[in-house]
């Protein structure tokens, strides 16, 4: 609640009977202010002009007072005249020394000494004037902040009356909401992780020489934000690639069953990305490649191959959003006489994905390979082999739904003069090997894919249209491999495989080899050739 204003005291003309003076903080209120207010009087004699003058109150000693201003509050009556008090905004320009809020006639009478009273109840006004001016001071300024309990005012100079301050509300401070983090072993789907849809970049790499302008171009800047929704689906998929990479380096150990390794592997991708048929899941089978085979095997139900202490497993797996597809593979070897093989391949890979680029031709990227590749030795058992690129295996473009795309990134120098273009997804791998370098088609098939091209294709065979179909349901021109036909129920389907396979509908893809007692290694990333620079869209703290 506010203050009131003081009750003014008696005027001092000999007419007028003065009303006896209020008793020290008690508090009169003046009734509210008729519509039509009195015009401002000037004064006279050249002397400062009051704030606002009020004619006297007609019947003598009435006690009635006059009518306030709207912009001001009475508070003296000296000399026949009201003097008022400003209201707190007006405060401020103040009462005291200026003589803006006296009344002519007295002003005139105190340079003169004529009259020693006026010049005492003056003195008196100037006090009851300041304390007012105190008062309503703290009553304007605004209060401290305090959460936990209210502060009152001490009382004011010259009896003022208390201000009391409404006790504030507690603020209570909201709590953000910690980020959701992942478990060990990862469960959360990755889109819980990241609500707000974006997710991480990979690693950006500028261009250079004649590409170097892309950088700054606002129309190539354009072109990538039209193009966001696309690239936060294949960050989703490299996002799950990662978490699910990072956890099973961490429980890969010798002895464990192939096939476990693998179902453990794609189960957690399959949480991880909530597969939903042919819109997110696994691009094609967990590769895990051991020793001499390079690429392409998986186990089949029933293999019960052990992964050994010497072995070297290539562990190339796919995940997908709306068909765009992350390609990446890394090599596990517990034994340390191998890490120069690692390395080198390693190497090469990053030495591709620097030469590669927009308009980079995929000749002088297979030439930068296969220098850095064969740069490296390493000795095994003694002997001592350097390491040679495997010259019939090849990086690969990416397209929606098409792991192969057409063009070919070769990792030996004398490849075609094709060049990269902007907005191609490229696989670049490299496979280094102690053997032969190069690898031909052995061991039990497990990897099948429908062709990308094939149109309609009468079948005889009623188990071959149906084979057909869920093949077309669930992975449409996606890599599967028996495991996943066994998962879905599929029973007695070899013999209907082997047709649509024989009349081209699906194509086989056997494990490639090299000689047998070598040993190869493989790394790939998935890079984009985006509008203003390169991403290495699966690039993570581990390679």
């Amino acid at each position: 609640m506010g203050t009131k204003q003081p009750t003014p005291f008696s005027p001092l003309s000999p007419t007028l009977r003065a009303p006896s003076r209020p008793a020290s903080g008690t508090t009169r209120v003046w009734p509210p202010p008729p519509t039509s207010w009195p015009r401002r009087r000037r004064s006279r004699g050249g002397g400062p002009s009051p704030s606002f003058c009020l004619p006297r109150p007609s019947p003598a000693g009435s006690r009635r007072p006059p009518t306030k201003s709207p912009s001001c509050t009475v508070t003296e009556a000296v000399g026949g005249y009201w003097v008022g008090a400003a209201r707190p905004g007006r405060l401020a320009r103040c009462l005291r020394g200026t003589g803006r809020f006296r009344a002519t006639k007295e002003m005139e009478a105190l340079h003169v000494g004529q009259n020693d009273e006026i010049k005492e109840n003056l003195i008196k006004q100037d006090k009851v004037a300041s304390s007012t001016s105190a008062v309503l001071a703290s009553k304007s300024s605004p209060p401290e902040d305090d959460d936990d309990e209210a502060q009152a005012d001490g009382p004011s100079q010259d009896g003022a009356p208390e201000a009391v301050k409404k006790k504030k509300k507690k603020n209570k401070s909201k709590k953000k909401k910690d980020p959701l983090q992942q478990t060990d072993p990862p469960s959360i789907p990755v889109d819980e992780l990241f609500p707000s849809g974006d997710f991480p970049e990979g690693e950006i790499q500028q261009y250079k020489d004649d590409n170097l302008w892309r950088t700054t171009s606002e129309e190539k800047r354009e072109l990538e934000r039209l193009q966001k929704p696309m690239y936060n689906s294949v960050r989703r998929a490299a996002e799950v690639h990662r978490q699910v990479r990072k956890y099973m380096r961490s429980i890969i150990k010798p002895g464990m069953l192939m096939v476990d390794l693998c179902e453990t592997l794609e189960n957690m991708v399959r949480k991880l990305i909530k597969e939903n048929g042919l819109q997110a899941g696994i691009a094609f089978p967990t590769g895990c490649s051991l020793n001499w085979v390079a690429a392409h095997w998986t186990p089949n139900a029933g293999d019960k191959t052990v992964l050994q202490y010497d072995d070297v497993m290539k562990l190339d797996f796919g995940t997908h959003i709306d068909g765009y597809i992350v390609d990446c593979a890394f090599t596990v070897a517990f034994n340390p006489m191998y890490d120069p093989l690692l390395q080198a391949t390693r190497d090469a890979t990053n030495t591709g994905i620097k030469e590669a680029g927009i308009d980079a031709r995929l000749c002088d990227v297979g030439a930068a390979i296969q220098e850095v590749m064969e740069s490296y030795e390493v000795e095994i058992n003694g002997k001592v082999f350097q390491v040679k690129s495997v010259r019939n295996l090849n990086g690969h473009s990416i397209g929606p739904y098409q792991i192969h795309a057409g063009k070919s990134v070769p990792i030996v120098k004398g490849g075609e003069q094709t060049k990269m273009e902007e907005g191609e997804f490229y696989a670049i791998e490299t496979f280094g090997s102690t053997g032969k370098g190069f690898v031909r088609e052995d061991l039990e098939c497990s990897h099948y894919m429908k062709n990308f091209d094939v149109g309609h294709v009468p079948l005889r065979l009623a188990k071959a249209k149906q084979l057909l179909g869920t093949i077309n349901n669930n992975f449409g021109t996606l890599a599967f491999c028996r495991r996943y036909l066994d998962r879905l129920g599929e029973t007695k389907y070899l013999m209907a495989l082997k047709n649509l396979c024989d009349n081209g509908i699906i194509q086989p893809y056997p494990p490639l080899c090299d000689v047998r007692g070598s040993y190869v290694s493989q790394f790939e990333h998935t890079i984009l050739l985006r509008p203003t620079c390169k991403e290495v869209i699966s690039r993570g703290d581990d390679y």
